[in-house]
């Protein structure tokens, strides 16, 4: 099992298949409102986490696959 397979099954077990700003910040040892600010920005870390973002109406979720990805690559 690679590290990238590891950090996904973990995010699934603790948070599920869809990881929220809020959960997402705690991960990150970040403020909420700090990572959305940071998310907003131009960078390659914002645009990794990017990746992993999807709209469920006016909620925003991140993948976990692809959030494992991203924290991998990072």
């Amino acid at each position: 099992m690679t590290s990238q397979e590891k950090i996904e099954q973990q995010l699934i077990e603790r948070y599920g298949p869809l990881v929220t700003l809020v959960q997402l910040a705690e991960l990150l040892h970040r403020s909420p409102a700090g990572l959305a600010y940071s998310l907003s920005q131009s960078g390659s870390f914002a645009k990794s986490i990017n990746t992993a973002r999807v709209k469920l109406g006016r909620r925003v979720y991140f993948r976990a696959s692809d959030l494992a990805t991203a924290l991998t690559n990072g």
